[in-house]
């Protein structure tokens, strides 16, 4: 049996010029889109030639952090859509609200909210610094939070209003928690917010939903702070995120809110059924993320792919 076609593939039908593009003219408000998962969303959606407001700190390049604002706006109009480069910090108000405004003032609106950004530090409760704590609390839940207040009144009088926090599943298991306490509660704080905020707007017709990867994704965070190399390679592109987060936007807001969706099951609901070309190296067994609940099982073998050559 064929299997369906990857969005993000550019063999696909997706690449036709002639094919439907629901998100032309849409504009996305995008946090933490310099690099990583929320510039593969901000392209994904580009391609259709949606607006894009580039929401993050990065101004000037990093040694460690390849990205900037400016660089993904590049990306963002080389991929077909229109951006806005911001530099905001999520943790100041003001700067949130201008953001919010300098969007709407652009673009005439924002349909769909990605809540993409995050701070993590993977330390134990007597080996967290409180103001490394403070960080992850006033990005992660806090950030989310003031984001979302600011761009509801926005969202209400879109077509088809979405908000998408890249947070995971509420499994409030121990292990989830021990090894790092502070993160744990900063990151379950922001799916805290897609339970509150759900049933807070639905009656106002916007969609409030959770994404979070099966596998460790080849970011820079991963490369930095996780495993270096051997991680990159057993985990997935962006991409896999991408895919599954504009399918979530395609859906219709007032039916499909107040879900935690793994991307990989997600995806496999809508069809798909070859993850292979979302592999960093298909020679090397996927990782499994944080906090995917146990009984969340894995449409695709997470083993190396069997049709992998050996690296030389």
């Amino acid at each position: 049996m064929p299997t369906a076609p990857h969005l993000s593939d550019p063999d696909t039908p997706d690449a036709n010029p002639a094919r439907p593009k629901p998100f032309a003219g849409k504009t996305l408000f995008v946090t933490g889109a310099s690099r990583g998962i929320g510039l593969a969303i901000a392209k994904r959606c580009a391609r259709d030639g949606a607006n894009v407001a580039i929401v993050a700190k990065t101004a000037e390049a990093h040694p460690k952090l390849p990205g900037t604002i400016y660089t993904a706006a590049r990306e963002i109009e080389e991929a077909g859509g229109k951006a806005l480069a911001l530099q905001t910090d999520i943790r100041d108000e003001e700067a949130v609200k201008s953001a919010i405004e300098k969007t709407v003032s652009q673009f005439g609106g924002i349909d769909i909210l990605v809540n993409n950004a995050s701070a993590i530090s993977l330390t134990t409760v007597e080996k967290t610094e409180m103001k490394r704590f403070d960080l992850m609390h006033q990005i992660n839940a806090r950030g989310t939070f003031m984001v979302s207040k600011y761009a509801i009144p926005h969202l209400t009088k879109a077509p088809n209003p979405h908000i998408l926090m890249l947070s995971p599943p509420l499994d409030m298991k121990e292990k989830w928690f021990a090894p790092h306490t502070g993160y744990s509660i900063a990151k379950f704080g922001m799916s805290l917010v897609v339970l509150g905020l759900a049933g807070e707007v639905r009656a106002k017709g916007i969609a409030v939903n959770a994404l979070w990867p099966r596998t460790t994704i080849a970011t820079a965070a991963v490369n930095n702070l996780l495993g270096g190399d051997a991680l990159m390679r057993a985990s997935r592109t962006p991409e896999i995120l991408a895919d599954a987060a504009y399918r979530v936007f395609m859906k219709p807001a007032r039916e499909f809110s107040g879900n935690f969706l793994i991307d990989d099951s997600f995806l496999a609901g809508e069809g798909v059924t070859d993850f292979d070309t979302y592999r960093v190296d298909p020679t090397q067994a996927l990782h499994v993320d944080f906090f995917v609940p146990d009984d969340s099982i894995a449409p695709a073998s997470l083993a190396p792919s069997a049709c992998a050559k050996p690296s030389a």
